[in-house]
């Protein structure tokens, strides 16, 4: 009985923490991996693209990110599947289009990287390997500054 018991609170614990896609639409694009969407009841919420890390607007080739992702999803209605919240508040999503993995196309397009600390997920790898490979987007450089690197060398100027 005890075990039945055990089972029954892990089958619904699990369920209570799966992640459910909701529909949204986006009403804003900061930078290549983050943007603002809108729930059907006027809920606002800032999404950080999960498994993916653009660069900075600073940086270069941080502008055509913002208008990679921009193109793709801005006031269209997206389903978000948030899988966490990172350290400065935002929800951290998968966001699809149409069945479409926005943050893997990001990276398709070359103008995101597959953030390793934080994914290990081997499609996002291979579509990365792939967009060196073709020189798109920031692959054009022959060694660009990921992101987080680059944030780091800001720190360090201060």
């Amino acid at each position: 009985m005890k075990r039945l018991y055990a089972v029954v609170v892990a089958v619904l614990f699990a369920c209570s923490t799966q992640a459910f896609a909701e529909q949204f639409r986006v009403i804003g694009v900061m930078d290549g991996d983050t943007v603002k969407v809108l729930s059907s009841d006027y809920r606002q919420i800032k999404c950080r693209l999960a498994a993916v890390d653009a660069p900075e607007k600073s940086q270069p080739y941080g502008q055509q990110s913002k208008q990679s992702l921009s193109d793709m999803i801005f006031n269209k209605t997206v389903d978000i599947t948030i899988t966490d919240h990172d350290q400065y508040g935002r929800s951290v999503c998968r966001i699809s289009l149409s069945g479409i993995d926005i943050n893997k196309m990001q990276i398709v397009r070359g103008f995101a990287w597959h953030y390793r600390a934080y994914s290990s997920d081997a499609s996002y790898s291979q579509a990365e390997s792939a967009a060196r490979q073709q020189r798109l987007g920031l692959w054009a450089e022959v060694n660009p500054t990921p992101p987080w690197a680059y944030r780091r060398s800001e720190k360090s100027k201060c």
